[in-house]
């Protein structure tokens, strides 16, 4: 018996099926038909040139009496300065030129005397600027040529050669060109990163970490309520602070106070005084869980993010809430603060990027290119630019405005967390504990890292929620799902040779969305 099926699932069978035949091409360039190529040449020489195909042209006697220069191998006509022998031409067209500008057309001016060099130039005051201009190989249409060819109808050369001719690096004459597709620059080297720490102490997932601005420990927060601090150099613990009642999400420490700030998925924010290893202020507000943080480089404000779809800005002194930054529709995941312009920018479970101006609390611009959840945001320390990390694609962007540059796409997974250096070395940590390490300014994945889970880990405790390198830019700090914290470091025994750039000048397929 022959299996009845659904319109539906036939639709879809034979949609999966057209897809597989064709996946193979998907994305390569369609061969070049000759024939077309050469119509498509032609229709495209008429129009843009169709205005000059009516310029003077010689008298046929003009070749007896004394040709062109038998020295020039293009046949173009050399003329002097101080012409003795004055050679006659016809104007020839529907509309013919008079000598130049500015000199009415009678009958009289219409078969004229051949003009000087100067006159002659101002005959080509139609054709666009590279046209007149005279090269070193002469692919630009000489005066001779001008002479010879106007009021022809179809130009002597065949197409090919006619493209050649008005090639000069024009304007509008570009177009005529066969375009080549853009290709990859050649991205720089960098070292390839290794394991060689790993510190385990936590009783859950780790899923914060911060490096303290004097380089000598970090802390990281946990599923297992705790923030923990550790000595960066032996990886040795340091301290343990309790108070959260949930999950910690968020940790950073100031620059500008002794304070370490933590937020968690208790709704509680929270200020830590490091010299007394007290909490001291809380910031009140959000009504659901708290996602991340972030302080602001030159003033004293910390800005959260949290499931209420919200943004909040805090006053860290007086703890009072100065701004709401609300319109986002679903949680908001990530937030970033600098000291230019836009001040903020947080990225969000509704799949979309905003740039807020800090001092009015409301949005400058929201980017909607991602299709999936943008839970990770990152800024470059020395361009002003910036990167969002979804399931999707990795997209960088130019400030102010968001203007989009590129895709970095090949980590597909659920991209939890984004670090970059000054290097231009961009981290990538997803869900499945892959690490994927990019060139920031080509977009070349240089490097894929998916480390071991702790022994007596589940497989599936392999993720990585957070990363962060060091003050130093020499160690890589990620905290992960097995419950350690990995530091790795540039491999200093690899050089260019030993470790290659597998990269090929390919052709870019970058999507604008």
């Amino acid at each position: 018996e022959v299996q009845k099926h659904s319109v539906h699932t036939l639709v879809f069978r034979s949609l999966k099926r057209t897809h597989d035949m064709f996946v193979a091409d998907n994305a390569k360039p369609i061969p070049l038909d000759e024939e077309s190529h050469k119509v498509k040449m032609t229709v495209k020489l008429r129009t843009e040139y169709g205005s000059v195909l009516h310029m003077p042209t010689l008298k046929e006697n003009l070749r007896e009496k004394g040709g062109p220069n038998t020295g020039d191998p293009y046949g173009h006509k050399q003329y002097s300065g101080n012409q003795g022998q004055e050679l006659e031409y016809l104007i020839t067209g529907t509309h013919p030129y008079p000598p130049g500008p500015g000199v009415a057309l009678t009958a009289d001016t219409k078969v004229q005397r051949m003009p000087s060099e100067s006159a002659a130039q101002s005959l080509a005051v139609a054709l666009p600027a590279s046209q007149s201009r005279l090269d070193a190989n002469r692919t630009a249409a000489g005066v001779g040529d001008i002479y010879r060819h106007a009021g022809i109808s179809e130009r002597s050369q065949p197409p090919g050669m006619s493209v050649a001719m008005v090639e000069a690096g024009g304007n509008k004459n570009s177009a005529l060109m066969a375009k080549k597709a853009p290709t990859m620059p050649k991205p720089q080297w960098h070292p390839p990163w290794k394991l060689y720490r790993v510190i385990s102490g936590h009783l859950g997932w780790v899923r914060c970490i911060a490096v303290e601005p004097g380089n000598q420990w970090f802390v990281t927060g946990s599923a297992d309520r705790t923030i923990k601090i550790w000595d960066l150099a032996s990886g040795k613990l340091k301290l343990s602070l309790t108070g959260h009642i949930s999950t910690v999400r968020g940790v950073i420490v100031s620059a500008r106070s002794p304070y370490l700030f933590s937020c968690g998925e208790d709704k509680q924010v929270k200020c830590w005084d490091l010299e007394y290893n007290k909490v001291i202020r809380h910031y009140h507000g959000h009504l659901s869980a708290v996602y991340g943080l972030d302080l602001h480089p030159t003033i004293d404000v910390l800005v959260t993010c949290s499931r209420d779809s919200t943004a909040r800005i805090w006053d860290v002194r007086t703890k009072a809430s100065v701004h709401t930054l609300s319109g986002h529709t679903n949680a908001v995941a990530t937030v970033k603060c600098q000291a230019a312009e836009p001040q903020i920018i947080t990225g969000s479970h509704d799949t979309t990027i905003r740039l807020w101006d800090l001092v009015a609390g409301k949005t400058r611009v929201t980017l909607t290119n991602h299709k999936k959840s943008v839970r990770a945001v990152v800024l470059h320390p020395r361009h002003y630019t910036f990167a969002s990390g979804s399931p999707d694609n990795i997209k960088q962007w130019k400030f102010p405005d968001g203007n989009f540059i590129q895709n970095l796409s090949g980590h597909n997974a659920i991209i939890n967390t984004l670090a970059v250096n000054s290097d231009g070395v961009l981290v990538s940590g997803a869900d499945n504990g892959t690490m994927h390490l990019w060139d920031w300014r080509t977009g070349y994945n240089f490097q894929r890292v998916h480390a071991a889970v702790q022994p007596g880990s589940l497989d599936s405790e392999s993720g990585i929620f957070a990363c962060v390198f060091d003050q130093s830019e020499s160690r890589l700090l990620t905290a992960e799902a097995d419950k350690t914290i990995k530091v790795y470091k540039e491999d200093d025994t690899a050089t260019e040779e030993t470790h290659p750039v597998s990269w090929k000048p390919e052709i870019i397929k970058r999507k604008r969305f």
